[in-house]
């Protein structure tokens, strides 16, 4: 973890310091592989998919940025803190953030623009967030 390129975000405000939570981690992770689970299935619709990778997406770089003691109100910011929470590349943080912005569309404007190849590249980069997440081990404890 680049812990401090995260510490210059909390020192602009983009970021808070918070002590990670082990429940909470488990409970992003059990969330995002249900999410990414269901999002596989071809019977669902398109946009359904899409949701379910979208947020099984989120609740992993979330956990990542959890697991080092941080915290972000942003949706968009925890996919760009990968390459410091997880060290993955920005090929996998840009097809995130492309998918932000359909999103955002999709729920703001009505503008889905969504397709197959789309979803797989979304559930390729969920399964790169998520085998980096899963060899972290144990939220580090904050006892003294």
């Amino acid at each position: 973890m680049d812990s401090t390129s995260l510490d210059r975000l909390v020192q602009i405000g983009s970021l808070k310091r918070e002590p990670g939570d082990q429940l909470e981690f488990d409970g992003l992770l059990r969330s995002g592989q249900a999410r990414l689970t269901d999002a596989q299935l071809p019977a669902l619709s398109i946009e359904s998919r899409f949701d379910l990778a979208y947020n099984a997406s989120h609740a992993f770089a979330l956990a990542a940025l959890r697991h080092g003691g941080y915290r972000s109100e942003n949706r968009y910011l925890v996919f760009q803190c990968l390459p410091h929470t997880l060290g993955l590349g920005d090929n996998v943080w840009r097809v995130l953030a492309l998918c932000h912005d359909r999103r955002n569309r999709a729920e703001y404007g009505g503008d889905a623009d969504i397709d197959d190849q789309l979803i797989t590249d979304l559930i390729t980069a969920a399964e790169c967030v998520l085998e980096k997440l899963t060899n972290l081990g144990a939220v580090p404890s904050t006892d003294t």
